[in-house]
This record gives C-alpha cells, sequence and structure tokens, in this order.
C-alpha cells in the first residue's frame, strides 16, 4: 500500500488531497506548524497528524507531498530528498488523480470555491457520485474532498504559485479574471498569462465555460485562438450567450431566484445562499451539467438546497439578537459581493464589517480599490495585515484606514481589541460580519461566546 505524507497537511488544498487519497485505499500521514480544523478533521478520519517538522515523520513514506508554503530548506522536504523520496507540490500531484475520469476544473479569481462545491453536491444529489476537491468544507456534506466512484472529478482549480497548471481537465470552468496574488504574479499580464496557460490545458475536443460579462475573460481569450464550439458563454449582459440568466430577484429563502437558460432549453432555480454572485455560479453550473448530457432541470432541486461552504457567508450564531457571519472575502472584488449580499438580506439592520486584511503585496497592490469596497456597511473596523506566507514589513493598514472615506471606519490593531471594542458597543439588531482569510475567524468566536455569556446573565 503506498503511503503519501503531507507537509503542511492543515491547509484546505492539501487536506482535500489527504483526505481523497485515504478514501482510496493509500496510507496517508502529515504534519504543520499547528491542529488546524481540517487536521482534525483528518484525525478523526484515521490520518496520523504531528504536529511541528521533524526528518522522522516522514519514516516509511513513499511519496511527499507539500504545500506551497513549505520552504525548501524544511527539514522534512530535506530528509526526504537525501533519502531519494519524492517531493510533489499540488500542481505535480493533482493531474494523476484526474488522469482516468472526466475532469471539471472550476478556475477564477472570485466564486471558485463555492461554484466547484455547489457542482460537486449537484452531481452528487444527481447519482453521479463525483470525486471532488474544493478549498474549504460543503455545508451539506461536511467534507472538503470525496473520492467517489462514478467518472466525474471536480476540482477547484486555485491560480495561486500556478498550481492550475498541473491539472488535466476535459471541462473549465473560468469564473473571472481579476488581477490578485501579486506575490506570485508581478503584473496583471503576468497574472492574465497563467489563465491563457491554464485554458490551454484543454484537449481539442474541450469545453470552456466561461463568464462572459467580465472584461477579464474578454482580455484573456482575446490572446487564444480557440473554435466557437469550444466555448460555453453565459452571463447577463453579453451578447450572443449560450446560457443567461433572467428575471432575476431575491426570494424568501435568503437567496435570489432566476430563470436560467441554457441554449434552447429554460429552468427556474430558486437559491438558499444569499448573495446575486451566486446566480452566476449557479448559471455555470448548469452549463456544466448541461455539458455531462444530464437534465438541468432535474438540477434546479440540489441547487435549491446547496448550504454553502465553510467561510463563505457562514452564519456562525446569534446572541442578543445579534447576527455573526463569518466570510473569507479578501479581495475588493470579493468585499463588496459579500457586504453587498448582506445588505440584500438584511436591509434595515445596522451592519458591521471587520475586515483582516490578508498579505502586504495585496494590500498595498489594491490599496485604492480597498478603501471604496466597504460602502454597504455601516461601522468598519480594520486590523493590522495578516502576513500569511510573507514576512513581517514596516507597513500598516492604518494607511488604508486613513485614505478610506467611510463615516464610520475604525483601526483596532490586534484581535483581542477588535472583541472587546465590538462587546462593548453591539446593539440587539445589529449583523457582525468578519471578513478574513487569515485568523480573524476566532473573532465571530469570541464575540458570540461573550454574547452569550451576557444573555445567560441576563437570564
Amino acid at each position: 500500500m503506498t503511503h503519501v505524507h503531507f507537509i503542511g497537511i492543515g491547509g484546505s488544498g492539501l487536506s482535500a488531497i489527504a483526505r481523497l487519497l485515504l478514501e482510496s485505499g493509500y496510507t496517508v500521514t502529515g504534519s504543520d506548524r499547528i491542529l488546524s480544523p481540517f487536521a482534525v478533521d483528518l484525525q478523526d478520519a484515521g490520518v496520523s497528524v504531528q504536529i511541528g517538522h521533524e526528518a522522522e515523520n516522514i519514516r516509511g513514506a513513499d511519496w511527499i507531498v507539500r504545500s506551497s508554503a513549505i520552504p525548501d530548506d524544511n527539514p522534512e522536504v530535506v530528509a526526504a530528498c537525501l533519502a531519494g523520496i519524492p517531493v510533489f507540490k499540488r500542481s505535480d500531484f493533482l493531474g494523476q488523480l484526474m488522469a482516468d475520469k472526466i475532469g471539471i476544473a472550476i478556475a477564477g479569481t472570485h466564486g471558485k470555491t463555492t461554484t466547484t462545491a455547489m457542482l460537486a453536491w449537484t452531481l452528487s444529489e444527481l447519482g453521479q457520485d463525483p470525486s471532488f476537491i474544493v478549498g474549504g468544507v460543503l455545508t451539506n456534506l461536511g467534507v472538503n474532498a470525496r473520492a467517489g466512484k462514478g467518472k466525474v472529478f471536480v476540482i477547484e482549480a486555485d491560480e495561486y504559485d500556478r498550481m492550475f497548471l498541473g491539472l488535466k481537465p476535459k471541462i473549465e470552468v473560468v469564473t473571472n479574471v481579476e488581477y490578485d496574488h501579486p506575490d506570485c504574479y508581478p503584473t496583471p499580464s503576468d497574472f492574465q498569462r497563467a489563465f491563457q496557460d491554464f485554458i490551454h490545458l484543454l484537449p481539442a475536443d474541450g469545453k470552456l465555460v466561461a463568464y462572459a460579462d467580465d472584461t477579464g475573460i474578454a482580455s484573456v481569450l482575446k490572446e487564444i485562438t480557440l473554435r466557437g464550439t469550444n466555448i460555453v458563454r453565459y452571463g447577463i449582459q453579453a451578447p450572443k450567450l449560450d446560457s443567461k440568466a433572467e428575471n432575476i430577484h431575491p426570494n424568501p429563502m435568503g437567496g435570489f431566484s432566476f430563470n436560467a437558460h441554457i441554449y434552447d432549453e429554460e429552468v427556474n432555480v430558486a437559491l438558499s445562499v444569499p448573495g446575486r454572485h451566486n446566480v452566476l455560479n449557479a448559471l455555470a453550473v448548469l452549463c456544466v451539467i448541461n455539458l455531462l448530457g444530464l437534465s438541468i432541470k432535474d438540477a434546479a432541486f440540489p441547487l435549491s438546497t446547496f448550504k454553502g461552504v465553510g467561510r463563505r457567508f457562514q452564519f456562525c450564531g446569534e446572541a442578543n439578537e445579534i447576527t455573526i457571519i463569518d466570510d473569507y472575502a479578501h479581495h475588493p472584488t470579493e468585499i463588496r459581493a459579500t457586504l453587498a449580499a448582506a445588505r440584500a438580506c438584511y436591509n434595515q439592520r445596522h451592519i458591521w464589517a471587520v475586515w483582516q486584511p490578508h498579505t502586504y503585496s495585496r494590500t498595498q497592490s489594491l490599496f485604492n480599490e480597498f478603501t471604496r469596497s466597504f460602502n454597504d456597511a455601516d461601522h468598519v473596523i480594520v486590523t493590522e495585515i495578516y502576513a500569511a506566507r510573507e514576512e513581517k514589513q514596516d507597513y500598516s493598514s492604518l494607511q488604508v484606514v486613513k485614505s478610506m472615506n467611510h463615516p464610520n471606519v475604525l483601526f483596532i490593531s490586534s484581535l483581542q481589541g477588535v472583541v472587546d471594542y465590538l462587546a462593548a458597543h453591539l446593539q440587539p439588531g445589529d449583523v457582525l460580519l468578519v471578513l478574513s482569510a487569515g485568523d480573524a475567524d476566532q473573532v465571530s468566536t469570541q464575540v458570540l461566546t461573550r454574547l452569550q455569556e451576557s444573555e445567560a446573565k441576563d437570564d
């Protein structure tokens, strides 16, 4: 039995691959610097996870898979190289898993996690038993990956570190192309070229499902020669669409309903996940369902029962009539979309947005866009930057706050300071959104606990 060891197993990407291999009969072990919720779930499934990186952790391994954040001088990487054990990154490894399947790779600066999860759930409910890897936990299924017995393999195609260039897809979805990850892509042109390379992975009979209203995708496609039959264009406004959403309106479930036209077919869809942007995600899913020869009418009900992904507009709890929501938004466009969804759901309530900037490079590169992203929030709190994979720098998000033209914005550097401030100032009826790709989700947990304790004392 092949033994695969994962260095950085607690991340969303590697934990998903680890789960899929475990379900496929591999021996799986791993290590990480902390025990993340993903790592705990793997432990519960029978995976041995070591805290800290030591050479002895790789004992018995046939292959090593490492996170993009793991450096070459990591002691486990060094030990593997000395022992002649192959060391892979995700980009080297994932293509092998898709080779004998109908690979469906979903890419885009925004929306790829939710769209991948939505497709995986819909295919599961249609009896297709897909394999899938998603960058978050599906609320409906409680996992971020599965080794299915069906012929379809659905995967979130992550552009970071050019991971998606190692995939072998037969169908690709590109939700949008907007500049991000300046630590990997120095210029917007570099970023667009990566997406062009991704599209070039398609075989001659492959299909590209592209959001035609997006100017970034339009720029990418200008530089690519694809036959018209290889592209399925979806959207709302662009001319010559193959798939279109019309009559979009809020529904009682908290989401949006719409009429979907896929070529000559029409179906009514009612989503329960909030946000107008999810209409486009669902439209992309219906395009793929059609390409697979499945019924889009049968897909409408699974789409309506899709409950979302962890840390994507995730309801954390309510206490003292205060609602707390977590979201992974860390790009200006994502922040605007999330706050617009909150405003649509809670139009008459005061919305608090806590934003933890993610990486120095993104905060500086998209500085102006961030300053204009919070119009739908009544109150904004900005924390210090979460460095993630970058070294600490002499740069503060206070500079962003000083340039924000918002009537109620505060800079509170520490997460504990944010918790204390919110506990003292939140009022019944308020809605708190914590926007973070880092560790600020602990703000949600701690504020909810404080409010629940206060509520219990009042009782």
